[in-house]
């Protein structure tokens, strides 16, 4: 009876860890990475109507769905890595407080965090944070308004 019992489980087991990686390879890293660091405020869709919206000023975080649309056509990488980045604007006082948490600083804390042989160097960890918020923007730029 136990044996049929964990065969039973081990089969669910399976099932569910093949759905899991099922959903996984169909996500971008760039999506998982949104759904992970900025669903909560932005909601799912981007559209600002994420459960922590109502920690922004006016009750709304921004939406992400307009920001080629609010430029002219044109999607604004630039100004969305500095956003999500972050560490540039703590140089400059004048832009007053913001409400966005500096993602770049906190990748780079995660950096100990990644799997290695060998402790990763400095270069390797500014690669590291540049790429997830490079899937990051990638990902943004397909839930684009028209």
């Amino acid at each position: 009876m136990a044996n049929k019992f964990l065969s039973v489980i081990a089969a669910l087991g399976v099932g569910v860890l093949s759905l899991s990686q099922a959903a996984a390879a169909e996500m971008s890293m760039g999506e998982f990475e949104f759904l992970n660091s900025c669903a909560t405020c932005h909601g799912a869709s981007g559209k600002g109507d994420g459960p922590a919206n109502q920690l922004f000023l006016g009750g709304k975080a921004p939406d992400l769905t307009v920001l080629q649309k609010n430029n002219g056509g044109v999607f604004p990488v630039q100004r969305v890595y500095d956003m999500i980045e972050g560490r540039q604007e703590t140089m400059m006082a004048s832009h007053g407080t913001r409400e966005m948490p500096m993602w770049g600083q906190r990748y780079m804390r995660r950096t100990d965090e990644v799997p290695s042989f060998d402790p990763l160097t400095e270069e390797q960890k500014e690669i590291y944070v540049r790429t997830r918020i490079l899937s990051l923007i990638e990902y943004l730029s397909t839930i684009q308004s028209d």
